[in-house]
């Protein structure tokens, strides 16, 4: 899933203007810096998560029998590959 650089800067913002606003965290270094490590680590797990989509669709598209994409048996397919993968990469 493909989101823009103001969609993650927008959803840092809101994450964590939802966690001061709760009390449930409390910044030791400013706001800035904050939401720039959140928007690196959020970049980062999207791309290992397209790393791993992309894997998956692979090793689906390399079965003989043609599996349509989209299909109750792809889409259980899928979530498997996607799980072992997680897992393996330590996600899950």
């Amino acid at each position: 899933m493909r989101l823009s650089d103001e969609k993650i800067s927008h959803l840092t913002h809101v994450v964590l203007r939802g966690l001061l606003d709760k009390d449930i965290v409390r910044l030791l270094v400013e706001e800035g810096e904050i939401r720039k490590e959140m928007k690196r680590r959020i970049i980062k797990e999207l791309r290992i998560a397209e790393d791993i989509d992309a894997l998956v669709k692979k090793k689906i598209l390399s079965y003989s029998r043609k599996i349509p994409e989209g299909s109750p048996e792809w889409e259980v397919l899928y979530q498997k590959f996607f799980n072992e993968e997680a897992l393996k990469k330590g996600r899950i």
